[in-house]
């Protein structure tokens, strides 16, 4: 039988989720807050898709509220704590508004490896604290108690914090070691990424736990962890360019932390299938 599946802030991950949803031949609806990603999903043959705000309540009469599973993707507004508490906090809330007159199976709700404010290549799963963490990140933690644990009309909730997202017409990185631009920060600095088609595989991973599982948080990476220096190394000589600078301007109290995924890994049985940054960009540099 068909799964229902609803798409809250629906993206760059979004996107992608439905069309996977798509082909698994499963009834797909989406909330966008933009009118060319809206024209994109309904070419794509999602069966109903509004373009409103996640913060709004105005979307709520459009969408079935009883469904199998939802999954609230969106990003900030806008990149300043204000965006943040739109998108993040408001905006769950309006969901959680909006699923009062329904019921779903799972819902599950992405949000962000910045919660952890650990420094000195410290690894760090789930259990880490998260005291000391900057405004934006403590905005996050606060979307994710929205959720977690899931109000009555959810039987089961996810957070999957994700690390730094990549994929297909969205590789920053190699656009700026292609063009030579002088990178902010520390060479050493570690980053933890996740490629966009992994996200999306893992999300499904969680919407289909076995029903022991009662929901999680889970840290997503590809679990290998990398210096900066050594991926813009890596990409200069994969691209034939000189590799740029680095500004070397970090405060001592910049997040930089390797974050274990070793969680859903263990408990869920998946595995990226690009499991570094030396196959994700192969993969997108032809």
């Amino acid at each position: 039988m068909s799964s229902t599946l609803t798409i809250l802030g629906c993206g760059y991950i979004g996107t992608a989720l439905a069309a996977v949803a798509l082909d698994k031949k499963w009834k797909v609806s989406a909330l966008t807050r933009n009118q060319a990603t809206g024209h994109k999903l309904e070419n794509m043959g999602v069966q109903e898709v509004v373009v409103s705000r996640l913060d709004s309540d105005e979307w709520h009469s459009y969408l079935e509220p009883n469904q199998d599973f939802v999954v609230n993707c969106v990003g900030a507004f806008s990149p300043s704590p204000e965006g943040y508490v739109t998108s993040y906090i408001e905006g769950q809330k309006s969901a959680m508004k909006w699923l009062e007159a329904g019921k779903v199976h799972s819902y599950l709700f992405t949000s962000s490896c910045s919660v952890y404010p650990q420094t000195g290549r410290k690894l760090v799963d789930e259990t880490a604290s998260c005291a000391g963490v900057s405004e934006k990140g403590g905005l996050l933690l606060a979307a994710e108690g929205i959720s977690f644990p899931p109000p009555p009309s959810i039987a089961r909730s996810f957070v999957l914090r994700l690390g730094g997202i990549y994929g297909p017409e969205r590789h920053l990185l190699a656009d700026k070691v292609k063009n030579g631009v002088t990178m902010d920060g520390n060479a050493g600095r570690i980053l933890n990424l996740i490629h966009r088609d992994d996200a999306v595989s893992a999300i499904f991973t969680c919407l289909l736990a076995e029903e022991k599982n009662l929901g999680r948080i889970y840290n997503l990476t590809d679990g290998s962890p990398s210096a900066r220096g050594e991926m813009v190394e890596w990409l200069a000589n994969r691209l034939k360019v000189p590799p740029p600078a680095f500004s070397e301007d970090d405060k001592e109290d910049t997040p930089n932390r390797k974050i274990s995924s070793q969680r859903i890994m263990e408990e869920l049985n998946w595995s990226p299938r690009f499991s570094s940054f030396i196959k994700g960009y192969e993969s997108l540099l032809g």
